[in-house]
């Protein structure tokens, strides 16, 4: 008693699905999310042979206290929990080692308003203009007031 069936439909059945994913592959399929304008993700300080950094990034003086209290712009703050602070050459400072000292550096702020993330920049840096603490809350997400994309 023979169950199997014949092998050429088998094969014939296998040669057509090749032959469809061959051909599939020959059209390609347009996706319109691909179309929108993409929206900078950076400011580009490397232009003055610097870093990037996030949209939204503040400048100000800063100087820790006692971590995880600092001073910013001669003002009292705060380090949010797991707030990083990187030299000028990107690598993670403790706050504990370099208390008294005062930095020209850019940050950004978390949801609650605490610093974030701390960058402290080096001369070629410095030299990019950025917002200081004028407007302390423009970066607590990265909104900006000329941004088209999200207001369309």
């Amino acid at each position: 008693m023979n169950r199997c069936k014949a092998p050429t439909k088998t094969l014939t059945s296998l040669a057509l699905c090749a032959a469809l994913a061959g051909a599939a592959g020959l059209f390609s399929l347009h996706a319109s999310a691909q179309d929108e304008v993409p929206r900078p993700q950076t400011q580009n300080e490397s232009l003055n042979g610097g870093r990037n950094f996030p949209v939204g990034t503040l400048r100000g003086k800063f100087m820790v206290t006692s971590a995880p209290d600092v001073e910013l712009d001669g003002r009292a703050d705060r380090l949010g929990a797991g707030a990083r602070i990187r030299s000028p050459q990107n690598m993670l400072v403790m706050p504990g080692a370099i208390v008294g000292q005062k930095y020209l550096v850019n940050y950004t702020r978390d949801a609650a308003g605490l610093l974030r993330e701390v960058w402290i920049l080096t001369p070629d840096e410095a030299l990019a203009s950025r917002e200081s603490l004028n407007k302390p809350f423009l970066n607590i997400w990265p909104f900006v007031s000329n941004d088209t994309v999200n207001t369309q």
